[in-house]
């Protein structure tokens, strides 16, 4: 029988308080799985949680506190210049 499951199978802290998110989606036959792909996003400080798992929510609202959110655009806005 063909079953499949989807997990987060990664979250990567940047330097910059960027998340990086890898997603697996997993293909099994019986017990044993028979394949596998990957999605990644990115996440930047301050971006909206509503659609991602409850571990990358938890660790986002960790990490993105207002100093990092603030440095995170500032460093944006200076880039643009």
């Amino acid at each position: 029988m063909l079953t499949e499951q989807a997990v987060v199978s990664a979250i990567t802290i940047l330097e910059d308080g960027q998340l990086q998110v890898r997603r697996s989606r997993r293909i099994f036959d019986n017990g044993v799985q028979l394949a596998e792909q990957y999605h990644r996003h990115v996440l930047t400080p301050g971006d909206s949680l509503v659609q991602e798992d409850p571990r990358v929510g938890a660790i986002a609202t960790l990490l993105w506190t207002p100093a990092v959110i603030q440095a995170y655009r500032d460093q944006q806005a200076k880039n643009r210049l």
